[in-house]
């Protein structure tokens, strides 16, 4: 499945959710089906700045690949970090920096997080790119 397809079948999940919190609801019923992050990984150099609540984003690269694990010590940012983790793990560098997530503001989710919690998902989104982006210059060089 292409980024793209996953986008469109998160974009399918989450449009039918009428009401803003039951969307959110079940954006945390997704985040509790995923293992948490370990303790190892619950470290500074992972932690997510601009958040209220603790948020680690552990990023790994193989087979050409990134992957993205994340955790938080909140629901709904655990939640909201999930669906961004899910989306660009298991895809090439290139295809993550070129695909934003604007598709979360589309499905209503984004305009119902407070200010801190936006900042949050943005900071994830930048250190995603970031890490993909890295990925792309170490290959280039190798």
């Amino acid at each position: 499945m292409s980024i793209e397809d996953k986008k469109n079948a998160l974009v399918d999940e989450l449009m039918p959710f009428e009401d803003h919190f039951e969307r959110f609801a079940y954006i945390i019923d997704r985040a509790k089906s995923q293992p948490p992050l370990a303790d190892e990984y619950k470290i500074d150099a992972f932690l997510i700045e601009g958040c209220l609540s603790r948020l680690w984003v552990y990023p790994e690269f193989k087979d050409g690949k990134c992957y993205f694990h994340t955790d938080s010590d909140a629901a709904i940012t655990k939640g909201t970090s999930t669906l961004l983790c899910s989306l660009y793990s298991d895809e090439r560098p290139e295809d993550i920096i070129a695909l934003e997530p604007d598709f979360l503001a589309e499905v209503g989710v984004t305009q119902h997080l407070s200010p801190n919690r936006r900042n949050g998902l943005t900071n994830v989104r930048t250190r995603i790119k970031s890490y993909a982006e890295l990925c792309l210059k170490n290959a280039e060089t190798q």
